[in-house]
């Protein structure tokens, strides 16, 4: 039979497969993060009908002679380039701007992903549409370990953010220069002990015969400090400072200029404990609880990972990959770190399939198609001529 036969048959198969991958690229050219495919061809084996001769004193040299037996599909390889922004607005849809995969259990496999079309289910974990778990790190006590094992992303809506007790309130306005003398006045605010109960700060002005005004600060169990508060030009230069049940009360900002008072204690460091009231998703990944005592607490991490040959990964479907031998382990780190993209909340990556491309794949298919068919029928008008010879 004709060698030209079997060329045709190859190319048809070739050019069907280039189709097909064309056919796969248009089909998700709105797929979140979808990573189109390009095929490439090759020769096959090539019969030698002729060896190469070398060249002699009176005979040159001879080429060898080689018919092709066909074509080969020799890989289909995806293309990683980086796809367009689409803003949604949702604050659990995620872009990775730069290298790197989403990490995700699903079903107890490991799988890796770009589309970053996240939501919360009712055990309040970040999941992707088909239930895959984001993975990443999270917080023990507000503190992230990133070198720590990966677990799910898991939103805490019972979260309690800890009271903070008050160690320090800051005075603040003017005590007046012109008060008569025998003026007193008195300034409270809430404070906070260890297990968050609210306890009452006193502290009180008074101005003496002497026009020498003295400061006294009182907590809630009654225990009182006092100090004199000198000062020159209006500004405290003695006795700016007063310490009472581990409160140190800084007075440093009093001023001593005629006119009103406006003295008052204008800040304290301490808090109530507080509830989960929101939470937003950073840049680096970072899942930050906002809570009622206005503390703004990390909740979690999420992980990105990288591979030395992204090219080399296998695609699972649901927009997912997962490692071969030939992609390499994956690194894992935090986003924006080690070679890794920053996040982009509320915006998803676009495919990065090019239409107009793909449509010029698809000529160039169909003409290759038809090409490689005219083969096999002018072939099969070969042989029916040579039947034909004897009638």
């Amino acid at each position: 039979m004709l060698r030209s036969l079997y060329s045709g048959i190859s190319g048809l198969r070739a050019h069907q497969t280039m189709l097909d991958v064309t056919g796969n690229n248009i089909a998700n050219v709105n797929t979140t993060a979808f990573k189109s495919s390009s095929t490439q061809f090759q020769d096959t084996l090539s019969q030698v009908v002729q060896g190469a001769g070398g060249a002699q004193a009176e005979v040159g040299g001879t080429n060898p002679a080689q018919i092709g037996l066909g074509v080969q599909v020799a890989g289909i390889s995806t293309n990683f380039t980086q796809g367009a922004t689409q803003s949604t607005g949702r604050a659990t849809d995620l872009m990775i701007a730069g290298d790197g995969f989403f990490i995700v259990n699903a079903g107890g496999e490991t799988l890796y992903t770009r589309a970053g079309s996240f939501d919360f289910d009712t055990a309040g974990r970040l999941v992707t549409p088909d239930g895959a778990i984001v993975q990443g790190w999270q917080s023990v006590n507000g503190q992230l370990n990133e070198g720590g094992v990966l677990g799910p992303i898991t939103l805490p809506t019972d979260a309690v953010s800890a009271p903070t007790p008050t160690t320090g309130a800051t005075v603040t306005g003017n005590l007046p220069s012109d008060a008569p003398n025998g003026t007193e006045l008195v300034r409270d605010i809430v404070t906070y002990d260890a297990s968050g109960a609210e306890r009452t700060l006193s502290v009180s002005f008074s101005r003496d015969a002497n026009g020498v005004w003295s400061a006294a600060a009182e907590d809630a169990n009654g225990t009182t400090q006092t100090t004199n508060i000198t000062f020159v030009d209006g500004r405290v230069t003695g006795g700016g400072a007063l310490t009472v049940d581990g409160i140190a009360v800084d007075l440093s900002g009093v001023t001593n200029w005629s006119g009103p008072a406006s003295v008052s204690i204008s800040d304290q460091n301490g808090s109530p404990s507080g509830t989960l009231t929101s939470w937003s998703l950073g840049k680096d990944g970072i899942l930050t609880g906002s809570f009622s005592n206005g503390d703004k607490v990390p909740l979690a991490r999420i992980a990105l990972a990288n591979f030395v040959n992204p090219g080399g990964l296998e695609k699972t479907g649901s927009s997912a990959y997962r490692p071969t031998v030939n992609s390499g382990d994956a690194t894992v780190g935090a986003p924006g770190q080690g070679g890794t993209g920053a996040l982009v909340a509320g915006a998803l990556e676009m495919s990065n399939v090019d239409l107009s491309a793909e449509f010029t794949n698809l000529i160039v298919a169909q003409r290759g198609f038809q090409a490689n068919a005219r083969i096999i029928t002018t072939s099969d008008e070969v042989l029916q001529e040579l039947t034909s010879l004897k009638r």
